[in-house]
């Protein structure tokens, strides 16, 4: 206990000091919310990785689709590392940062603004940010709980409400340059530990082939997928390649729509460093997302089946319950700093962009447009105090899987803005129409699944998305051509060198 105590204590130390540190580079709203697009490449890589990563795929994902689909789930990460980092950097990351910067675009619905022109499409995708990221928050809240009371066994609501205050007061004191230098410190963090659970949990059962032997003997379930199957658990994809495939696009492509991610583009230094940023994040998701997947794949050796195949605990609790076993008090120590790493950098993330939208394309955009740079910060630090605040209290609600809720967030946004926002980087041809078509089918298809579930919140979220990029490109070719002075303007970006 000394041990752990003694690594929480170094870890919120260093934390609140670069949040002191950044403050006093702070002097106007660009620098609060962008960083003076001054970012460089590591920490542009870094705050990617650990925004992308958070205790929801450490605890909930690798949890639950470890247990589902065996070590196939490692397929997961390295669609996490090869689609939702490499080729969305080179896909996304020249394109946005150079539009943006020359849109002047602070946030995603401010690039819907001026990109298509429209001040409704910044109302409508500021208030779906706002409404959609706080589930996410909220699952990021619960996967770090578990691990916490586990270690300490503390009550969990005080686990939430401790990270909540901590993140809040360096993301408020700092914005996001202090959330960028902590995302770098947090994501050293969390290489180290999961390359030191990765060790443990697989020596837990006698190392890798002893592991891989006495999974490869557990038998598929009555009524599961692949039903009566040995050695489904060690084979190349799996009980239910379908199911997996649902979860590679999701949690994958899923980056390629969601505001806190792209915002990463908008704050790197130049377009030469996005080469040398994708190189890393993609080391760095292989690393981080391979890793957890992998170790939850090995869920069953550590926790008893129950009725039906599901595991006699919450999926939730499945790597809780695996480390608990495995582990010494430091090594528990470091994973419990792992996960809060994980955590804090992805809420960072999420409470800047969500504040800042509200701030940027609500009050300024349409209460009080003379708003001066000094009360923007102003709004924008009260704001991520109470997107803080919503979030704690959802988190707090008995019996929400943490998948569910990632997956709700993650399809409702990415699902209505990644076609949108992808191909307006790239076409003229995009309309207004299309872009409206995107967030209501988007959304509605969402919505209509947590309703009738129909399929999986997973499932859906992958459908989501790939219906609204055939959706945007179809409507656009069959409504009125978008106005070709100002699509020229935006695009005569692309041929000045940065």
């Amino acid at each position: 206990m000394v041990a752990k105590i003694a690594l929480l204590a170094v870890f919120f130390i260093a934390t609140l000091a670069l949040g002191i540190i950044y403050k006093k580079k702070i002097h106007s709203m660009d620098d609060f919310v962008l960083g003076g697009r001054s970012v460089g490449p590591w920490l542009t890589a870094f705050s990617y990785g650990t925004s992308y990563f958070s205790a929801v795929v450490f605890i909930g994902y690798s949890g639950q689709f470890g247990w589902s689909f065996g070590i196939s789930a490692f397929w997961i990460g390295i669609a996490n590392a090869l689609l939702g980092s490499l080729a969305a950097w080179v896909v996304l990351g020249k394109r946005t940062r150079t539009m943006t910067k020359h849109l002047g675009a602070a946030t995603m619905p401010d690039f819907f603004s001026k990109r298509y022109n429209s001040k409704a499409l910044k109302l409508v995708s500021a208030l779906i940010i706002f409404v959609f990221l706080v589930p996410y928050s909220a699952s990021v809240y619960k996967g770090l709980s578990g691990i916490f009371s586990m270690a300490f066994g503390i009550d969990f609501k005080y686990c939430i409400i401790g990270m909540a205050v901590l993140t809040c007061i360096y993301v408020v004191l700092g914005g996001y340059m202090a959330a960028a230098a902590n995302n770098f410190v947090q994501g050293i963090v969390m290489l180290g530990g999961i390359v030191a659970v990765v060790f443990a949990v697989l020596n837990g059962k006698g190392g890798f082939t002893e592991a891989v032997k006495a999974l490869s003997q557990v038998e598929v379930a009555e009524g599961a997928v692949g039903e009566g199957m040995k050695g489904a658990y060690t084979s190349l994809f799996g009980p239910d390649p379908l199911s997996l495939l649902g979860v590679m696009i999701l949690t994958s492509l899923g980056t390629w729509g969601l505001p806190q991610m792209i915002h990463k583009f908008y704050t790197i230094d130049s377009e030469k460093s996005i080469t040398k940023g994708a190189v890393i994040s993609t080391i760095f998701a292989f690393v981080v997302a391979g890793g957890s997947y992998f170790i939850g794949g090995f869920g069953r050796l550590y926790v008893q089946s129950g009725e039906g195949g599901m595991p006699s605990v919450a999926y939730d609790e499945i790597m809780p319950n695996m480390l608990e076993g495995v582990l010494p008090d430091i090594l528990m120590g470091l994973v419990v700093v792992l996960v809060l790493s994980a955590s804090m950098s992805t809420l960072s993330s999420l409470v800047i962009s969500s504040a800042s939208t509200l701030t940027v394309d609500f009050f300024k955009g349409f209460i009080k447009k003379d708003m001066k740079d000094n009360q923007q910060m102003i709004f924008t630090r009260a704001f991520c105090v109470l997107f803080m605040a919503i979030s704690v209290v959802l988190a707090l609600f008995p019996g929400t899987l943490i998948t569910n809720l990632m997956a709700i967030s993650w399809g409702a946004l990415s699902g209505a803005f990644l076609a949108p926002f992808m191909y307006g980087l790239y076409s003229k041809r995009i309309t207004n129409a299309s872009v409206w078509v995107s967030f209501i089918a988007g959304i509605g298809f969402i919505v209509l699944n947590m309703f009738m579930k129909f399929m999986s919140g997973t499932s859906a979220g992958a459908v989501s998305m790939l219906i609204t990029l055939v959706l945007v490109p179809v409507v656009s070719m069959i409504t009125k051509k978008p106005d070709k002075e100002h699509t020229e303007k935006c695009f005569s970006c692309y041929n000045k060198v940065d």
